[in-house]
């Protein structure tokens, strides 16, 4: 989803509390990431593969020019041909700590090994964040969480994806970082707009 399709999404929720609920919850993702320069883990359920998510995120990464935002799409199930950046599997969460990030994305009810697996990472210190369907044991593991209940949302949580996806790489949330002079920010932008946009995915 562009730009211009999230401002349109944006402006047919005006009134509701998912624009503003999405940016909080981009700003609590990037509080965690940006100042700790740790990885950002991503994984889904067994049956729910966030992958659209990881590319947006891998977008606006390049975009905003905060490399941390890019995620390391963690699977349940890796193909022996699968190649690098989809090729990591769960055990990836068991080398989790502190100044790392995880969020999970959970549409339905997460397998107990998964909950075993998030509850490990956060013990070891990592920072736990939900997008889920209003899972409580999900939501009790998280520092903050998001959900998106099948049964009462408005919105589908695919759609909720994408308006954090997008609040997450806008300059207007905060980001812990120090001065850079104008002409650096200046040159990065002019960078950010002639190249051409990431097609990893």
């Amino acid at each position: 989803m562009d730009a211009v399709r999230v401002a349109l999404l944006r402006e047919v929720l005006a009134g509701t509390h998912w624009p503003g609920e999405a940016r909080r919850f981009a700003g609590s993702l990037r509080r965690s990431v940006v100042p700790s320069g740790g990885p950002l883990l991503l994984v889904g359920t067994e049956q729910y593969e966030p992958w659209h998510l990881a590319a947006h995120l891998v977008d606006e990464a390049a975009w905003s020019g905060l490399p941390e935002l890019a995620p390391t799409l963690v699977r349940h199930h890796v193909r022996p041909d699968a190649p690098p950046h989809l090729s990591v599997g769960l055990g990836r969460l068991e080398a989790a700590r502190r100044g790392h990030t995880l969020l999970v994305v959970a549409p339905e009810r997460p397998g107990a090994g998964l909950l075993e697996r998030v509850h490990d990472a956060r013990r070891a210190g990592a920072t736990v964040l939900s997008l889920d369907g209003g899972d409580p044991d999900l939501g009790t593991l998280a520092h903050d969480a998001l959900s998106v209940p099948a049964a009462t949302a408005e919105l589908d949580l695919d759609t909720v994806q994408h308006l954090v996806s997008a609040a997450a790489g806008e300059n207007g949330l905060p980001v812990r970082r120090g001065p850079q002079r104008l002409r650096d920010r200046l040159a990065r932008l002019a960078d950010q707009l002639t190249a051409p946009p990431p097609s990893r995915w």
